[in-house]
């Protein structure tokens, strides 16, 4: 990535689904919360937030609701 232009808040915006997708199947995979915060759907989640926190949750968050999830839907032993 060194050497190319930022993306901008409109590419950013468009890509948000792709991105949630990413970390969606990151946390899935049992990655920890260090490693996905290296990742390039962090980083671009992370950029949203911070130019437009009332429209896109934090990274954190997001992280935060996807493991909930995937642990409710694991069986109970």
């Amino acid at each position: 990535m060194t050497g190319s232009r930022p993306l901008s808040i409109g590419e950013l915006e468009a890509g948000f689904s792709a991105y949630c997708q990413a970390l969606r199947r990151l946390v899935a995979e049992g990655r920890s919360l260090e490693r996905i915060e290296r990742t390039l759907c962090w980083h671009h989640l992370s950029a949203l937030h911070s130019s437009l926190p009332q429209r896109y949750r934090s990274p954190q968050d997001l992280y935060a609701r996807y493991l909930r999830a995937l642990k409710a839907e694991q069986p109970a032993d």
